[in-house]
């Protein structure tokens, strides 16, 4: 059982055709690798069966989660190296997962009794259970009202404390919006103030008009509406622990005569029409089957000249748009039943229900920087994390949040600012001629 390090590396190199770009540092203390670099850590052999079993980012994830296997050293430097073990990157695979290479990979003769060897060294033959945090595989159809609700409670009721260690007191959950000099955004707060604010000057908000916020968080948008612009503001989400939060900020903030917050589905709200809608990151949550139906609704509950504000995360297009599927540990482990559209299906969808889209701002770079200060956020205060989730949630909030960091950062994702008008007939807009002076 000496050097197991050693024999990670060889075969991991086997099947990957290329050398590693991390260290291996094993459970028998053994180490192999390139110096300096940062250490994937398996802690026990049961970090090696969950690969064996799972072989790529499912399998990764799991091991991660349990606490199998870690990172020593820089986390962005080692994620960034492991992507091209996990992602195949020619333009024939389409950035499918590595899962099927490794398989195809695995069952070449010459690397079938390394296989048997690791397989004797991982331990027991049977696969470990995966973590408890993991959400069961659904069934049936997708993007029901019931399994939508379910799939938000997965992610959003973890508990209010833990988020407001990660968000910080602004308490908005989306990509923050920076300043690019020193009269902009210096802290996050900031710029997630300087983000809400633009949405608001996007949707042109009046005193006294009516606004819809669909997936309304923790009342982040509603309140600084309602505070800043005088309207009145319906916001509504589907989680049970988001809603009473926000209800209490706005109690304590005195709007509770201009600020409803409901747990309701967007597609059961029935009382428009509204001057204006934000849909601020929940337009991942709806995926591809309901989009036009999304869509549609927006644009029912909008007055004539009623503006939307479309705030989403979009992937890169693929040339076989068929083949998408959502990342593994998203899936199983952030957001289930999540799922992302190139921005340009986005508009087409957006134009299809009847709007006029006016305004497409690109901000992915921003989200990078919002990521990083979360991510920052959570390890300044990882042990209180920890109490107050599961050590296996935490690591699944670092990982994810460092990942994405790096997914927007290399193009791999990116998050757009979409503004669409209900045109009247007459073709008025009620659009500056100077849009992105944002000025009413």
């Amino acid at each position: 059982m000496a050097d197991a390090a050693g024999r990670l590396t060889k075969l991991a190199e086997e099947v990957l055709g290329a050398p590693l770009p991390v260290r291996i540092r094993a459970w028998d203390r053994s180490e192999s690798g390139p110096p300096g670099a940062p250490a994937l850590v398996f802690r026990s052999r049961r970090a090696l069966r969950h690969l064996l079993f799972k072989p790529g980012e499912l399998g990764l994830a799991r091991a991660w989660v349990a606490g199998d296997l870690d990172v020593d050293g820089d986390l962005y430097a080692a994620l960034d190296g492991l992507a091209e073990m996990i992602w195949e990157r020619g333009p024939e695979d389409d950035g499918k997962p590595q899962r099927a290479a490794v398989l195809r990979a695995l069952a070449r003769p010459e690397i079938r009794s390394a296989v048997r060897e690791l397989l004797s060294l991982a331990g027991a033959p049977l696969p470990p259970r995966p973590p408890a945090e993991e959400a069961p595989k659904s069934h049936g159809p997708l993007h029901t009202l019931r399994r939508d609700k379910q799939a938000i409670s997965h992610h959003y009721d973890v508990g209010n404390d833990f988020y407001e260690l990660v968000l910080g007191p602004s308490m908005v959950y989306s990509c923050a919006y920076w300043g690019t000099d020193e009269d902009g955004a210096a802290t996050l707060e900031e710029a997630q103030r300087d983000k809400l604010d633009l949405i608001c000057r996007k949707l042109n908000l009046k005193e006294g008009e009516r606004l819809l916020d669909v997936g309304c968080g923790w009342g982040s948008m509603v309140l600084h509406a309602a505070q800043h612009y005088g309207v009145s503001a319906v916001g509504v989400t589907l989680s049970e622990e988001q809603a009473a939060y926000a209800r209490k900020r706005v109690a304590e903030a005195g709007l509770t005569d201009r600020i409803e917050i409901r747990v309701q589905d967007y597609r059961l709200v029935k009382d428009g029409p509204y001057d204006a809608i934000s849909s601020i990151g929940m337009a991942e949550h709806v995926g591809r089957a309901r989009y036009a139906e999304y869509a549609a609704d927006l644009y029912g509950l909008l007055k004539p000249g009623g503006r939307l504000l479309n705030h989403q995360i979009a992937r890169r297009p693929l040339a076989d748009e068929d083949s998408y599927h959502v990342d593994e540990f998203i899936d199983r482990y952030v957001f289930p039943d999540g799922e992302l559209a190139p921005v340009g299906r986005t508009v087409a969808q957006l134009e299809d229900a009847g709007f006029e889209v006016r305004d497409v701002e690109a901000i992915r770079e921003h989200y990078a920087l919002t990521l990083r200060q979360w991510v920052a956020n959570l390890e300044r205060h990882w042990d209180r994390a920890v109490r107050l989730t599961t050590p296996g949630r935490a690591r699944v909030w670092r990982l994810y949040m460092a990942a994405s960091a790096l997914s927007f950062e290399r193009n791999r994702i990116g998050v757009n600012q979409v503004l669409a008008v209900r045109t009247p007939e007459s073709g008025a807009s009620g659009m500056p001629l100077r849009a992105r002076e944002w000025r009413g």
